[in-house]
């Protein structure tokens, strides 16, 4: 009883609201705002989405079912297809493919001309075989008539047959009359729910407006039986034959599907009379059968003969971001240009793809803006971080990508024209003297490795200008400066660790010559254009071995390179890897080369090569001289020669005696023998010093 006396009390007494009791009571929202806010939950909420998403979807289908079957009637009645194809096979250079469609366009022109011809005549025709069906047909039943009248001795069964048939044609317009009016209503209504299903089987929507399964690119999972009948689809007529005839429908070819990565992977035994040639000229095909995008379809050859291995993404997944390197995640990474190796991305497995690059020449190409210069500039970034390792660094582009190095590379050359070329081929040669330095150094030597890297090197192999002896600095010919002194380096600099790296894009044999190219030990390559492209880029057994850097998608597929390199872990039997490389922007790449210059004393960075070097020529001839009281003027040249190079190594005895007459210790004969003294320069010496002057040249 009290409870409901309680009860009962509440419910006479206003409700008050905390806030009123202290006096700080919000006014009421106004009637305008309350509804506002309804119908925008009314509209944003998930049923009105998925009804609004129905809705336009169904109208949708009519529409592009519409569109769908008026251009099939079009290109049914005009020769639209037909130049279609034609222009399609000029673009892929298959001219007599398009030579086939051209020819049959014309005859399809042919036969429709004749049958607009023969309509000029048709009507006057038709009235013809009218009147002669009719005349013909009341004929036949009159004497049909005739032959009943005489069978039954009775005249009036001549109009019999006649009569009777006049009475069907009666019947056929009644029905046909109470036929038409529901024909006519839902004759449209069937010609929409057609076109409907032209547009449903064929998606015609827009693409948030498609079933969550379509709209989210979800393929059909990976089974035995739709491999199998992937395969069996191909076209190739040996491999279908071969399945049809198996007692197990193909399932003795596949081995286990395994998860690999963001996908699957299975390796098909192929039949005999099935080359595996046969299986990755079909990848689209293939990739369509598995209700796949071609890119999402990788053909692999392995170690086992006869053998295609098949790796197939889920749906989407190869068009998610891979994350950040971890160059930019961890700070206090430090590299080991020896034995570490450099986090480049991720295969196609989702395992992380590092690689070596001890004491191997690198070689990056690709089309234009696919990632190039980031792929090569993150791998340099990882060894900046060993601060035993020095840069000469050439950008041919001169945009800035490379300008975080100012104060971490010995020379940093930026910029496209043919005199930054000259500059960059002039650094390039320095790296070659000090090869050559190296290589004459006592056995043992251990040098800090030392990378020459050109970016953009296209623009110096295609370079027309020529110095004061006609030497041209492009091209690939034997007196070509930049084409030869990175052939030097390709043939003897890894040994004494001066490597050579280059980014090139869109190779041909004129801006990519084959001997440079094939000097390469890591050779990777972003998309391209053509199957030919991508054998210079990688050489024949990658290409041969399944690479295909021509068939990725350009723009969508930027950042992912084929790789060819025993410096990174490749599955056994396959001669190239897929890499998806980690992103680093430049700011990432400011803060990391900031790190890596903490770890250096500092360095002074040149941004040109100076030609004129100074020397001494008097100190030099001192220093080769030594302590023996006297070395012949053979030994001197020889042992100036491999102190400096470029400054003594076109020097002949006449240049030698000049400078030392010159100082007042000339050559003289000992023994039969001209020698240099060193009592005679080390008074030349200090006479200059007591004068205050010195020579330099």
């Amino acid at each position: 009883m009290s409870e409901n006396i309680i009860r009962l009390t509440k419910e006479a007494l206003p409700a008050v609201s905390p806030t009123a009791a202290t006096g700080t009571e919000k006014p009421p929202v106004p009637l305008w705002v309350r509804s506002g806010q309804a119908v925008r939950g009314i509209v944003t909420h998930e049923h009105t989405r998925t009804a609004a998403r129905l809705t336009v979807r169904h109208g949708m289908y009519v529409v592009g079912g519409t569109r769908i079957v008026a251009k099939r009637t079009w290109e049914g009645r005009t020769a639209t297809r037909y130049e279609r194809m034609l222009r399609a096979a000029e673009a892929a250079g298959n001219y007599e493919v398009a030579a086939e469609w051209e020819e049959r366009g014309q005859r399809f022109r042919d036969a429709r001309h004749r049958r607009r011809m023969d309509l000029l005549h048709s009507p006057l025709d038709a009235a013809k075989g009218v009147a002669v069906s009719a005349g013909m047909g009341v004929g036949s039943l009159v004497a049909l008539g005739v032959v009943m009248a005489v069978a039954t001795k009775d005249v009036t069964q001549v109009v019999t047959p006649l009569m009777a048939t006049v009475e069907f044609i009666n019947l056929l317009i009644t029905v046909a009359t109470v036929v038409w009016g529901p024909a006519v209503t839902i004759g449209p209504f069937l010609a929409l729910l057609a076109l409907w299903g032209v547009g449903r089987h064929q998606q015609a929507a827009p693409n948030w407006a498609l079933p969550a399964k379509v709209r989210n690119g979800e393929g059909e999972p990976i089974t035995p039986s739709i491999v199998v009948k992937a395969l069996r689809d191909l076209g190739v007529p040996a491999l279908g034959r071969a399945i049809k005839e198996m007692g197990d429908a193909g399932a003795a070819m596949l081995g286990p599907i395994r998860i690999a990565g963001c996908g699957v992977e299975v390796d098909v035994t192929l039949p005999s009379g099935v080359s595996t040639n046969e299986v990755q000229n079909r990848r689209r095909k293939l990739a369509e059968n598995l209700s796949r995008h071609e890119h999402e379809v990788f053909i692999t050859i392995p170690q086992a003969a006869r053998t295609v291995r098949l790796w197939v993404a889920d749906s989407g997944a190869l068009d998610e971001p891979i994350g950040p390197s971890p160059l930019v995640t961890d700070e206090t990474m430090t590299a080991d240009y020896a034995k570490g190796r450099a986090p480049w991305g991720q295969d196609l497995r989702g395992d992380a793809a590092a690689i070596s690059l001890y004491q191997r020449h690198l070689l990056i190409t690709g089309l234009s803006n696919q990632g190039k210069t980031v792929a090569l500039r993150s791998l340099a970034l990882w060894l900046a971080l060993d601060k035993t390792v020095q840069f000469l660094l050439g950008d041919l582009k001169g945009v800035g990508d490379w300008a975080m190095f100012d104060g971490l590379a010995q020379t940093l050359i930026q910029g496209p024209t043919d005199d930054h070329v000259i500059q960059v081929t002039e650094m390039v040669e320095g790296a070659v003297d000090e090869m050559n330095r190296r290589i004459q150094a006592p056995q043992g030597t251990v040098f800090p490795p030392l990378i020459v890297l050109v970016d953009e090197a296209q623009v110096a192999f295609m370079c027309p200008a020529k110095d004061d002896e006609k030497r041209p600095y492009g091209g690939s010919k034997a007196n070509s400066r930049y084409f030869m002194a990175v052939r030097k380096i390709h043939n003897q600099g890894r040994a004494v660790n001066v490597l050579m790296w280059q980014g090139t894009q869109d190779p041909t044999n004129e801006n990519l010559p084959k001997l440079v190219r094939e000097g390469a030990h890591t050779r990777a390559s972003l998309a391209l254009g053509t199957e030919s492209q991508a054998r210079m880029a990688l050489g024949d057994k990658a290409v041969d071995g399944g690479a295909a850097p021509n068939l990725l998608r350009p723009g969508l597929d930027r950042g992912t390179l084929v790789v060819a390199s025993d410096g990174i872990t490749i599955p056994a039997g396959q001669a190239s890897i897929t890499v998806r490389t980690h992103y680093v922007d430049d700011d990432a790449a400011v803060a990391i080369t900031d790190r890596a210059k903490a770890l250096r004393d500092g360095v002074t960075t040149l941004t040109v090569v100076d030609k004129g070097e100074q020397h001494d020529p008097l100190a030099d001839i001192a220093s080769v001289v030594g302590t023996a009281d006297r070395v012949r003027t053979k030994d001197v040249l020889a042992r100036l020669a491999a102190l400096n190079a470029a400054a003594y190594g076109k020097w002949s005895f006449l240049d030698l005696k000049r400078v030392l007459d010159g100082a007042g210790a000339a050559p003289y004969k000992s023994d039969g023998v001209m020698v240099v003294g060193r009592d005679r320069v080390s008074r030349a010496l200090a006479s200059r010093e007591g004068d205050g002057s010195a020579s330099a040249a």
